[in-house]
């Protein structure tokens, strides 16, 4: 006989306190990471390195601080840092699918063919230079219906993932000729994200050098500039401000104006609108300083101000552009959404479709996708080696409606299979953030501790699962409309409770509350 198992609300944010809800959400996957995971982003610089240097044969290579997955199954506290870097960096297949497990059900195929891919960058980067230009990716092309995970997977992907990464959805982008944004859009806007990447990345390099500089600018400011006679009384000044003692001591800075001259151009998506305007208010600057504003703040305000100025003169001198480029032509990844949209059914009367979203935009994406040249506002983009996964739930059409020429360029496709009932309990209960986790917390947030058991959790899925049958399917996403129907209650009275006041979700609870629901339901099949 299946124990009901119970899931309660801690007062602290470490679920893990239980050991038997530790087992259910962590245990479940082998050597998980545990909860509260944020893939750190700017891993990457350290593989853009490797695409210039032939001579890179060893790319497994990590910091000395760095802890294997298997350090971390035996403890309770959410996983560390390095942990994550050591996904980032090394990007094994086996690693990615262990990390998409924790996040995403079943889907197995999906998860391997992107973690593949995914590995094969690094593969390409230790080739030898001649060889090198002869791979190109593999591009791949999910197929599932709606709300099955296909644009989960791109999304837990940009967390963990080490390369300028950007997803956009295909019916964004208009025809040639047509107003709206073009194709090209999409390179532009992963060379802006490769940008701020490099940027993040440098600051974070030169983020010790900058808090020196700061220490001794506002050393600056309390004791005048550094000289033998006032060495001691500014010594003082560095104890008590490295102890904290006058974070609250105001004192007076330059703080850059950031507002916006108002003669300044848009240029919008227009690259070489954008090079002139750049180069235009270049010229009416005439050289001069960025204005600034005297404000009176307390040391701990006037921190981070300074040490932002400080971060910005450090990349002054640092060529961003050219590692952003090259960040972006051997390792850049575009995920391509709903790219069924862009379809027409070629069983009608006419293949042609009069949509400037349609079958136009598919031709535009062909020379992005084989491997062309875009101009950008940071220099000409080399799309060769760029990775395209798209997605698309080809609900009212064929993936043979695509362009032949389109089908061909995406080589690899993976059928997404239905959530079946089981799987929905296992969404409900598996994954580290999972629905019934959060209902937990939200509710818990008042004091109030909220326990489902596991009929009740297996009656929402079943119900899930009935809906998705007799009204529309549309996959996970009919779980939240699920459980905010049976939380509406419990959410607004939550408030009013008193504290350590327990809450229970049975199964004759969510049958009531979705009695209404399912009626309805049952009825429209036969109205007319």
């Amino acid at each position: 006989m299946m124990l009901a198992r119970t899931f309660v609300a801690r007062s602290s944010c470490n679920v893990s306190a239980s050991t038997g809800f530790r087992h259910r959400f962590f245990a479940a996957g082998g050597s998980q990471l545990g909860a509260g995971a944020t893939p750190s982003i700017g891993r990457w610089m350290s593989s853009v390195t490797d695409t210039t240097d032939e001579g890179s044969g060893d790319g497994d290579k990590a910091t000395p601080e760095i802890t294997t997955a298997e350090d971390t199954t035996t403890t309770a506290a959410p996983p560390s840092k390095e942990s994550i870097d050591k996904i980032s960096s090394d990007l094994r297949p086996s690693e990615v699918v262990t990390e998409l497990n924790r996040h995403i059900v079943g889907q197995n195929d999906a998860k391997r063919a992107v973690a593949i891919a995914m590995r094969n960058r690094w593969r390409r980067r230790q080739l030898p230079q001649y060889l090198r230009k002869e791979v190109t990716p593999r591009n791949v092309l999910l197929v599932g219906p709606t709300g099955c995970g296909k644009t989960e997977v791109a999304r837990r992907m940009a967390m963990m993932n080490d390369a300028p990464f950007i997803k956009v959805e295909a019916t964004k982008f208009t025809e040639v000729g047509y107003h709206g944004r073009d194709v090209d859009s999409i390179i532009r806007d992963l060379m802006d994200s490769a940008m701020k990447l490099v940027k993040e990345r440098h600051n974070k390099e030169n983020r010790e050098q900058a808090k020196k500089l700061v220490e001794e600018r506002i050393l600056d400011i309390l004791s005048g500039p550094s000289s033998g006679s006032a060495a001691r009384g500014r010594e003082s000044f560095r104890d008590m401000l490295q102890q904290g003692l006058l974070d609250d001591q105001e004192i007076e800075i330059d703080v850059p104006n950031r507002e916006k001259n108002p003669n300044e151009y848009d240029a919008g998506n227009n690259p070489q609108a954008a090079m002139m305007a750049d180069i235009m208010q270049k010229l009416t600057s005439g050289g001069k300083k960025q204005s600034s504003e005297r404000k009176k703040l307390p040391i701990s305000e006037a921190r981070e101000i300074i040490m932002e100025m400080e971060l910005e003169r450090l990349v002054e001198n640092v060529d961003l552009r050219k590692s952003a480029v090259t960040a972006v032509e051997q390792t850049g990844i575009v995920f391509i959404d709903e790219i069924d949209k862009i379809c027409s059914s070629r069983e009608g009367f006419s293949s042609r479709s009069a949509d400037a979203s349609a079958e136009g935009v598919q031709r535009d994406l062909l020379p992005l996708v084989e491997g062309t040249t875009i101009n950008t506002k940071h220099g000409n983009i080399n799309t060769d080696y760029i990775l395209f996964i798209a997605s698309g739930s080809f609900h009212s059409v064929k993936v043979s409606d695509m362009l032949p020429e389109l089908q061909g360029r995406l080589p690899i496709r993976v059928e997404l299979a239905g959530l079946t009932e089981d799987d929905l309990y296992r969404i409900l209960t598996e994954p580290v953030a999972n629905l019934v986790h959060q209902q937990v917390e939200l509710i818990g947030a008042e004091g109030v501790k909220l326990e489902f058991e596991d009929d009740a959790v297996r009656e929402i899925a079943r119900m899930a699962a009935q809906l998705n049958k007799t009204v529309e399917n549309i996959g996970a996403r009919r779980l939240h409309t699920v459980m905010e129907r049976i939380m509406e209650n419990i959410s607004f009275e939550a408030a009013e409770m008193e504290e350590d006041v327990v809450m229970t979700v049975t199964k004759e609870l969510v049958a009531e509350r979705l009695k209404d629901v399912t009626m309805k339901a049952d009825v429209s099949r036969y109205i007319l």
